[in-house]
C-alpha cells in the first residue's frame, strides 16, 4: 500500500477525501493520511497570488517533508460582481481571526452586496487541488461549483459562506435551499472540492501507478 498526505490536520477533510477517492484508492492501493501523523510538519505561509499556486505550496511543503507523494487544496468563493473577490482572501475577508471569523465575513460580504439586484449576484466556490511527488513533478486541477449569493443567512449546516450560498443546480427541481440546508452527503457529492479531486483522479492514476 503507498500512502499519500493530505496537507491538512483536520481528519474529517482526510476522511471525506478517502470517500471522493475511493475508486483511485482501490485500484492504486492508495492510503490517504493527514499531517497529524507528522507533528514535525511545518505551517505553510500562503502567499500565492491564486487558487493554483497557495494549492501547489501546501503540497510541495508536505511532499518535501515526509518524502511522500502528497495533496492539497486551496478554496475559496468568488463573487462576479467583486472581479472574483474575496477569492484568496476569504477565509480572512474581514480582517477577523478566530471562532467569529465566518460570521464576520459572511456579514460583511453581505452587506457589501445590499444594493445588488438578484441577477448580478452570480458567484461560485472554487477549489484547486495539487498533486506533488517527492521527485518535484505535480499536477493540478480546479473545480468550479457555480452559484449565487443569498440575501440573508439560511441553514444551519456548513461553514463559512455555506449559509448564504444558492447552488446553480440544486438537488430537486424548484429547490433554493443554501449550501447550509444540504445534507453532508449532498454537499461533499457536488461541491467544488469534489469536482477539484475528481478533476485530479486521471492524473493520479498516471503519476501513482506502480
Amino acid at each position: 500500500m503507498t500512502k499519500v498526505v493530505l496537507a491538512t490536520r483536520n481528519h474529517h477533510k482526510v476522511e471525506e477525501l478517502r470517500e471522493i477517492l475511493a475508486d483511485v484508492c482501490g485500484e492504486l492501493d492508495l492510503d490517504i493520511v493527514g499531517l497529524d501523523e507528522f507533528p514535525d510538519a511545518p505551517d505553510v505561509v500562503e502567499d500565492g497570488v491564486t487558487f493554483d499556486e497557495n494549492a501547489v505550496l501546501k503540497a510541495t511543503s508536505a511532499a518535501e517533508t515526509t518524502g511522500l507523494p502528497a495533496l492539497a487544496d486551496d478554496s475559496g468563493l468568488a463573487v462576479d460582481v467583486l472581479g472574483g473577490a474575496p477569492g484568496i482572501f476569504s477565509a480572512r475577508w474581514s480582517g477577523s481571526a478566530g471562532p467569529g471569523a465566518d460570521r464576520a465575513n459572511l456579514e460583511l460580504l453581505l452587506a457589501q452586496l445590499g444594493d445588488v439586484r438578484e441577477e448580478h449576484r452570480g458567484a461560485a466556490f472554487v477549489c484547486a487541488a495539487a498533486l506533488v511527488l517527492p521527485d518535484g513533478r505535480s499536477a493540478v486541477e480546479t473545480g468550479r461549483f457555480p452559484g449565487r449569493v443569498a440575501h440573508e443567512p439560511r441553514g444551519t449546516g456548513g461553514f463559512g459562506y455555506d449559509p448564504i450560498f444558492v447552488p446553480e443546480e440544486q438537488p430537486a427541481p424548484g429547490e433554493s435551499r443554501t449550501l447550509a440546508e444540504y445534507s453532508a452527503q449532498e454537499k461533499n457529492g457536488v461541491s467544488h472540492r469534489f469536482r477539484a479531486f475528481r478533476a485530479l483522479a486521471p492524473q493520479l492514476r498516471e503519476l501513482l501507478r506502480p
